[in-house]
Parts: C-alpha cells; sequence; structure tokens
C-alpha cells in the first residue's frame, strides 16, 4: 500500500513538539505478550549504492550536530548513516504527479478485495483476546483498527521495502517539503537511540512511514505504545503493539467508544440532499432507512456522505469517519478502512450499485471545477485537483443555489454547469 504511506507522510502532524510528549504505555495480559506468530528475518532493502554525492556528505556531516542535541549518540550515528546514500529513485517519485484517480468503487473493490479478506479473517481470531485488551483500554472499535491494518500494510504482509534512515534523509538533503523529512529523520534516529528496532529492521515507504501501522517517525514517538511491557514500541515486529499503536492515534484524535463510523443507508424517492449534520432520530424522520434492516436509533450525529454521487451508494457518517481520515485525509481511504473492517466481521459488502459508466475526472478538469467554484467566491482551499470535503462543501453550495441535486459530487455534468453559469 505504497500510495497509502505517501498519504499518511506527507498528511502527518510534523508541526507538533514531538519530542515533549510522553508515550502511553498500558500492558497487556502475560499471555498477550508475544511476538508475531514467527520472527521475522531483517529486512533486505538497500543502504545505498556507490558512493553519496558530496551534497549528500556534507548534509550528513551537518545533521550531526543537531542530532547530538536530541540525544543520539555517535556511535548510533554512524550505525544508522553507514553505507547510506541517496536515493535516486525516492527523488523521481516525489516529482511524479497523478493524472488519474482511480474511481471509488475500483478503490473499495481493492481495499475490500478476496485475497485481503482471506488473509484478515483468520487474522481476526488469533489476535481476538489481544483486540479485547486493546478495546477495553482505548475504546476504539477493533474493527477500524484491523481496517487500518488491513490497509496499510495487508496485516503485516507488506511493511515497506525502504531503509526509513536513508528515505529520509534524501528527501530531507532535497529540501523536499521544506525542513518537514529533516525533522522526521532527526526523530528516526531518536527512535535508534532509544531502542526500539535496529536499524537493519527500520523498514517503510519511501516517504519514511513505517511498520506494520505506517507511522512517520513523529506520529511514532506521539502514539506508539509499548503494549507488551517490554520496554520497546515495535511496530514492526509486533501485532500487539502495533495494533494497540493504532488504538491509541485513533483515541487521542478523537475517537468517540461506541459511536459506529456510520454505515449504507436507503433515502425517499426525490430526498433532497445536504451537507448538515443532524441526529440519527432526525434523519429517520426524514425517511432514512438503514440498508441492513436495523433501526436507525441510538446517540450521536450524522450526515450524508454520497461518494460518487446521487447516482451511487449513500452513507451516513459520524465524527468517527473523520477520525479514521486523520490516519490519512481522503475519503475514499476512510470508507475502505471501514469497509475492510465490517467485511472482515461478516458485514455485508455495498449493497447499492455503483455508476460503473461514470467517467472520473481528469486532473486538469478537477482542477477547472475547483477554479470555477473559487472564481464564484467559495472557498475551496488550494486549487490541487483532489476534491476533498472542502470542495465537496463548496460543490454541494453551488448545487444547491442553482437548484440541482445537491450530491457534492464533481462530473462531468457539474463541469458542464459551472462552464455554462456565470
Amino acid at each position: 500500500m505504497a500510495t497509502l504511506a505517501v498519504s499518511l507522510a506527507l498528511g502527518s502532524c510534523a508541526s507538533a513538539d514531538v519530542m515533549s510528549v510522553g508515550s502511553i504505555t498500558p500492558y497487556a495480559p502475560t499471555e498477550q505478550r508475544v511476538a508475531p506468530e514467527a520472527p521475522r528475518t531483517p529486512a533486505k532493502f538497500s543502504r545505498g549504492e556507490g558512493t553519496p554525492s558530496p551534497s549528500f556528505r556534507a548534509f550528513v556531516s551537518a545533521l550531526w550536530p543537531d542530532a547530538q542535541a536530541r540525544g543520539v549518540s555517535r556511535s548510533v550515528y554512524d550505525a544508522a548513516f553507514s553505507g547510506v546514500t541517496q536515493d535516486e529513485k525516492i527523488i523521481a517519485l516525489t516529482k511524479k504527479q497523478a493524472e488519474f484517480v482511480k474511481p471509488v468503487w475500483e478503490y473499495l473493490a481493492s481495499a475490500v478485495s478476496p485475497n485481503r479478506l482471506e488473509r484478515g479473517t483468520p487474522m481476526t481470531r488469533q489476535w481476538a483476546s489481544t483486540l479485547d485488551t486493546i478495546e477495553r483500554t482505548y475504546g476504539v472499535d477493533r474493527k477500524v483498527v484491523m481496517g487500518v491494518w488491513g490497509m496499510e500494510t495487508n496485516f503485516g504482509g507488506f511493511t515497506g521495502s525502504h531503509y526509513v534512515v536513508r528515505a529520509l534523509a534524501t528527501l530531507a538533503e532535497a529540501k523536499y517539503r521544506g525542513d518537514y523529512f529533516r525533522n522526521e529523520l532527526l526523530t528516526a534516529l531518536v527512535i535508534l537511540q532509544q531502542g526500539h528496532v535496529s536499524p537493519e529492521r527500520m523498514e517503510g515507504s519511501w516517504a519514511g512511514a513505517m511498520g506494520q501501522t505506517q507511522f512517520m517517525p513523529s506520529s511514532f514517538m506521539r502514539y506508539a505504545v509499548d503494549f507488551t511491557g517490554d520496554g520497546r514500541r515495535d511496530i514492526w515486529t509486533s501485532v500487539p503493539d502495533a495494533l494497540a499503536s493504532t488504538a491509541n492515534y485513533l483515541k487521542q484524535h478523537g475517537w468517540q467508544p461506541g459511536l459506529p463510523w456510520g454505515f449504507e443507508v436507503k433515502v425517499p424517492a426525490g430526498f433532497r440532499y445536504g451537507r448538515q449534520t443532524m441526529s440519527f432520530a432526525a434523519w429517520a424522520s426524514h425517511g432514512v432507512r438503514r440498508v441492513d434492516g436495523r433501526p436507525l436509533s441510538g446517540a450521536g450525529e450524522a450526515r450524508l456522505f454520497l461518494p460518487a454521487g446521487a447516482r451511487g451508494p449513500v452513507f451516513l457518517v459520524t465524527a468517527n469517519f473523520d477520525v479514521i481520515k486523520r490516519y490519512n485525509n481522503s475519503d475514499a481511504y476512510a470508507l475502505g478502512v471501514a469497509h475492510l473492517g465490517d467485511r472482515l466481521y461478516g458485514g455485508a459488502p455495498v449493497q447499492a450499485p455503483w455508476p460503473t459508466d461514470q467517467v472520473p475526472l481528469a486532473k486538469h478538469e478537477r482542477e477547472e471545477v475547483q477554479r470555477h467554484l473559487a472564481s464564484r467566491g467559495y472557498d475551496i482551499g488550494e486549487i490541487d485537483g483532489r476534491i476533498g470535503s472542502q470542495t465537496r462543501d463548496a460543490i454541494f453550495a453551488f448545487q444547491e443555489s442553482r437548484g440541482l441535486v445537491a450530491d457534492g459530487h464533481a462530473d462531468n455534468r457539474l463541469l458542464a454547469q459551472l462552464r455554462q453559469t456565470r
């Protein structure tokens, strides 16, 4: 799941003082203080080829005083950078621009593939006792924890093929995204200094997201936990530590115990969509019903989410859906996590048909949608071709102002309306 790792890397909260936040370290019962099902051999990632460039050598040399100021010893520093050169393949990846966005139904089919369900379902039983304790400790639904694990690394099946120090040093030396990756690199060295992992096992994505739950180093320092009580926060080889760290991350970002992430619903014919948030009882009074026939009741509020517009499935999503997005700020990702978790525990597939005849907008067309909305005074944030919640809100407002079906969806019909309407 390299693209997800990249999104997490670029979306993590790098501005906080990560060194000042203490970790939460609950202890699992003795029987749960176990390693993964079999010890993993050290990763075979490369530290580099040839010799480092003069600029890279100068960067590594100049970094030492800051690492020392953070408590990193010279021996740890030298071991971390031994044989490391810049990775030109990573530099090339930073310059790639995605021109095509996979339709949500294809994304979801990949997220909840038969192979992933086949791999993940036995994991729900194997780690049931650990998940019991995690759920009691953090109040986070195990289904969502399992969904994150599955989406990020296919339940630990692939945690990345890059040496994290090399990846971060490459990005930091190139000053990609300013000082963000330099700070992440320094934090990664602190993690090595504290002995949570050895350099040989510090594997991750090309953007530096690490371990079975794909934490950036700064997120590791804030949210990773030593759930097994062995003195290390090991998100690489300890499944209990990795799952508990995910639960802690979600809890610290506002997860509300007992509140569902959401569910698929049916709406009455001619239903007037909108962006409002209402109680479950209020939605029920408007004729909204769950597709599984269960009552639409309980405490909490929700809003409508139409990932493919009014022609596709409709969901009610809660504040916990937004908490999942703190892991990766993507509606499709959050839906993938949530739906995967549900399916692992016997939930049904999405019931309403997807509008598979719909042709997704190209990147330049999505940017054109944003430019049209911005020119009309709608706040869409940066014009970047990404249809996130801010752009969806603007689309809702524009559609309502024109008496259109207000579903917040960017498609060819919306673009045609924007081109015609002045």
